[in-house]
């Protein structure tokens, strides 16, 4: 196990996780910083990719690393809520009944939703309580999730037929939105040659522990940012409300916040001991790009949330 002691090391433990995640996937080095990003920020990320992108390898490989417990959940039309977090069963002791709680597949560090719009309104809302309270509740009782918790969903952007879009209230909970792409095509033939060999592809190593990640969570928020970095991540959240030439709707302060946390916790990943421009800038794509919601005019002209953003930020 690394022990963090003092921020200098910091850079070099996200080097060494960067790499052992190298051994299982190939590429998609953005895709990992962001949910790592998230994962020190204690924040749910929506990813959002065609099927066949790794994501499920992608996600367990992050799990076994930090050493976290990982679950994962197909979002299906009939997923019930308590399929997701749980329910009572009669079992008999001693000649007498009683209700035990069998602890549904929630109950893991990190829980990846697979398709989430593809679960009905009420599955989506029972895992809402385990995203936003950290803890689910069943028959008039409270569990309380381990922590550390996080809920990574991924949506599929193409096949919308038999789904349930997430309400914007529910789309604003989530961190981050992070947009998985086809690797490049060196980077596939790689995947190809990898994966098609007699050679067996090899675990990651376990680098970080609960505890470790839970202070790193802490060290993240001690990153100190100037009046002015502050002042430019509030300003761009005003330009979405402003921009009604381009954004029917904005973004609420909630992405103020998430917006000013993900860049210390960038700051903290790049091995930097203060939040810079390029740290809000960069940022700015993945917090705001579930948050707005373009006007018909700009839709027409074939605009993107993340030209939207582009714009605001020139």
């Amino acid at each position: 196990m690394t022990e963090i002691r003092n921020l200098e090391r910091v850079k070099e433990v996200f080097d060494k996780i960067e790499e052992e995640l190298s051994h299982v996937i190939i590429g998609q080095e953005e895709v990992i910083g962001q949910i790592i990003v998230s994962i020190l920020c204690n924040g749910n990320c929506l990813l959002e990719s065609l099927p066949g992108l790794a994501k499920t390898t992608m996600i367990k490989s992050i799990a076994h690393v930090l050493d976290l417990e990982f679950s994962r959940i197909q979002s299906t039309p009939d997923l019930m809520p308590s399929d997701v977090v749980g329910t009572y069963l009669i079992e008999e002791d001693k000649g007498k009944k009683k209700f035990v709680f069998q602890k549904g597949p929630v109950f893991a560090n990190i829980v990846l939703v697979d398709e989430i719009n593809r679960a009905t309104p009420k599955t989506q809302s029972a895992l809402l309580e385990a995203m936003q309270e950290k803890q689910v509740t069943v028959g008039g009782n409270t569990f309380k999730l381990d922590e550390p918790f996080f809920v990574l969903a991924t949506q599929n952007p193409i096949d919308q037929e038999g789904t349930y879009p997430l309400p914007e209230a529910q789309t604003d909970r989530f961190l981050l939105k992070i947009l998985v792409d086809y690797p490049k095509p060196q980077e596939e033939l790689e995947i190809v040659d990898r994966y098609t060999s007699d050679k067996d592809v090899p675990l990651p190593r376990v680098l970080l522990s609960k505890s470790s990640i839970m202070m790193l969570q802490n060290l993240t928020k001690q990153i100190p940012i100037s009046d002015e970095m502050k002042k430019r991540a509030v300003e761009i959240i005003l330009k979405t409300r402003n921009r009604k030439d381009i954004i029917e709707y904005g973004a609420s302060p909630r992405a103020s916040l998430a917006l000013i946390k993900t860049a210390k916790a960038r700051a903290l990943v790049e091995g930097r001991k203060f939040v810079s421009k390029e740290d809000i800038d960069y940022m700015a794509f993945p917090v705001l790009r579930h948050r707005i919601i373009l006007n018909f005019e700009a839709e027409r002209k074939g605009m993107t949330t993340d030209d939207a953003i582009k714009e605001i930020l020139k």
